[in-house]
């Protein structure tokens, strides 16, 4: 019987609903700062997505541009600037950032309570800790989509594959603080189907097309496709979809699985940035 399909986008359609239900009752509005350093083709329809949401459920959306010349001390003082103004309530910085650019100490002087993608160290560490703060958008979205799905997670032996911190790393720790058993593997990992075959629940984030074929799950395990990968003119995950959908129970498409749910998370996260800078 093959898996059912997880919709994201309606999922995070109706999340969206919610938080333009939850924004239309604070006052002031809520103030996202999207930063962009250069002008990436990739950057630029991601920072018009999340522009987008913003209007759609009533939170303002402040684009802040530099050239892809800035130097680090440029935009390390931009982002100082908008920490001190006290209109802005959360702070995007829209990755890659240009290679000369040391992508740490840039996140890093993005104030914790402002850090809207939950990348910054404080952010992390109570990540790592299981306390209440800020955590990065799509592996938010990814514990989101299991639990609307109604996939059960404590007890359960999940795999990551990928160790990024913008995926890999925070959805491990998300995962083992819904009590999951978890193990992360990568491309030093010698036999990755060993680890995958075992697993209930199996999350790739690697950016790599077939990471994942049907010969690496279980019948009935619950697969996650976070890989966004361009062949021509279509977009394909990380993992085989149609091998694996004939053996897992459930599994994300790409596109319309996990990609919808990071941009609704963000919006959470800056009503969460909010919430807290304003004590509301």
């Amino acid at each position: 019987m093959p898996a059912n399909i997880i919709d994201g986008k309606k999922i995070a359609e109706s999340l969206l609903e919610q938080s333009a239900s939850e924004v239309s009752m604070l006052s002031p509005k809520p103030c996202l700062a999207i930063f962009l350093v250069g002008e990436n083709p990739a950057s630029l329809v991601y920072t018009k997505k999340k522009a987008d949401a913003c209007k759609k459920i009533g939170i303002e959306s402040r684009m802040v541009k530099l050239p892809a010349s800035a130097s680090e001390q440029q935009i390390v003082s931009e982002i100082k600037t908008l920490n001190s103004d006290h209109s802005v309530d959360a702070i995007l910085v829209q990755l890659p950032l240009p290679d000369a650019i040391d992508e740490d100490n840039v996140l890093a002087a993005v104030a914790a309570e402002k850090d809207v993608d939950g990348f910054h160290p404080q952010n992390l560490g109570k990540l790592a800790l299981g306390t209440p703060g800020i955590a990065p958008c799509t592996p938010k979205g990814v514990i989101y989509l299991l639990k609307q799905s109604n996939v059960q997670l404590s007890g359960k032996r999940a795999v990551v594959i990928g160790r990024s911190r913008i995926v890999g790393k925070p959805l491990a720790l998300l995962l083992l603080n819904e009590n999951c058993t978890v193990t992360i593997c990568h491309s030093k990992t010698p036999d990755i189907g060993a680890m995958t075959r075992e697993a209930d629940i199996v999350c790739v984030a690697v950016g790599k097309p077939n990471t994942l074929t049907s010969d690496m799950v279980k019948k009935g395990a619950v697969v996650i496709d976070v890989g966004i990968n361009r062949e021509g003119e279509k977009l394909k995950g990380d993992v085989d979809f149609e091998g694996v959908s004939k053996k897992a129970s459930l599994i994300t498409p790409v596109p319309g699985g996990v990609g919808p749910m990071t941009v609704a998370m963000l919006m959470q996260n800056t009503i969460a940035c909010y919430r807290n800078r304003h004590k509301k």
